[in-house]
């Protein structure tokens, strides 16, 4: 672990968790996508202190008739975000099962350039055979085959990040050259099911590699940044946790907060009248703040950070915001991103170095 910070994690894509959480929400339902409200939501999260926004997503619309469904692609609403931000780490979804990894690589490292190295990616998998359709490509429908697609995928979207070295960009109006190609590399992959040649079409991100993130029963550990682990206590999630071998490990926690008007237990009681609000196996608390600020120090024994999934984002996350964050950042519990620096910096990672410029180092060494 890191140390004593707790990072704190917020997802923010919809309305909330809860599938019916746009019947609690302070906006009518067509504003949902509207740049104004996502803008709004990541705003509150960064004065508030969080250290990342993660945004969901998959080629599906989310939810079912007759709650509003629809949303706008997470790279497209980081990239937003990543502009209108400053220093809050934007986290988009972003499954690779269909997905070609090498689009995928490009459209994170254009990320991490415009949020000047604050980017970070969620890898998920496309589970359903709609999925499958919408993307037009054949049902990967056994588990073991979509976990290969996922680790396939990250392979290459790493080695594409480092097939352009850092200096790599030379800009030189003297012989008209942009580019040194002697730093640029193919990375020459081949898995189960597809090649990939490269090298990359952007520029090694800022960060050199995004920060990413993901479950590690899904994902290789070795593969992985931070490990996103889950568990219905306590002890599950520090068996959890130990048992990860990332770097980092956050917590997943779905809460549902007291508000000035109503308790956590009768805000959830009055969404189930209209949908489940289905367990998946992660820590929930409902209840007063105080409960879960009690709780997250009790997590930090076990883990360097959770990622919180609100019930409804405009009612708990003002709570948070008033009284969650600023009680951990209090008791030294946690601290927000300082301006300036990377996601991989915030959560004590080193930048890591080109595996091509490395190679090259050691063999001249060898020499």
């Amino acid at each position: 672990m890191s140390g004593p910070t707790l990072h704190v994690a917020v997802e923010i894509d919809g309305d909330g968790a809860h599938p019916a959480a746009w019947r609690r929400a302070a906006h009518s339902p067509d504003h949902l996508l509207t740049p104004r409200r996502v803008a709004q939501i990541a705003a509150v999260a960064e004065n508030a202190g969080f250290t990342l926004v993660t945004l969901d997503d998959g080629v599906l619309p989310p939810g079912a008739s007759p709650d509003p469904v629809g949303r706008i692609g997470a790279v497209e609403r980081a990239a937003f975000l990543a502009a209108s931000t400053s220093t809050i780490g934007i986290a988009p979804v972003v499954p690779v099962t269909y997905a070609e990894p090498f689009h995928v690589s490009s459209q994170l490292a254009s990320l991490d350039h415009i949020a000047a190295g604050r980017a970070g990616w969620v890898v998920t998998e496309e589970e359903s055979p709609e999925a499958a359709r919408a993307w037009g490509r054949h049902l990967v429908a056994d588990a073991d085959a979509r976990a290969l697609e996922s680790r396939d995928g990250v392979e290459v979207a790493r080695a594409l990040w480092d097939s352009w070295e850092d200096d790599a960009v030379i800009r030189s109006v003297a012989t008209s050259r942009y580019l040194d190609r002697e730093r640029l590399h193919y990375i020459d992959f081949t898995g189960e099911t597809y090649a990939v040649k490269g090298p990359a079409i952007v520029p090694r991100p800022p960060q050199g590699q995004l920060v990413v993130l993901g479950r590690p029963d899904r994902v290789p550990a070795a593969q992985l940044d931070v490990a996103l682990v889950e568990g219905r206590d306590l002890t599950a999630v520090a068996t959890a946790a130990a048992a990860a071998g990332t770097p980092r490990v956050f917590a997943e926690i779905e809460v549902a907060l007291d508000t000035p008007d109503t308790t956590a237990t009768e805000r959830v009681a009055d969404l189930e009248r209209h949908a489940p609000w289905a367990g998946r196996g992660r820590l929930r608390h409902i209840g007063p703040a105080d409960q879960l600020i009690a709780l997250l120090a009790e997590l930090g024994r076990h883990v360097d950070g959770v990622r919180l999934h609100p019930l409804v984002l405009d009612e708990d996350l003002p709570v948070l915001s008033r009284l969650v964050l600023p009680a951990l950042s209090e008791r030294r519990l946690a601290a927000s991103p300082l301006p300036g620096t990377s996601l991989r910096s915030t959560l004590g990672l080193e930048r890591p170095a080109n595996r091509f410029a490395a190679a090259a180092v050691q063999e001249e060494e060898a020499r």
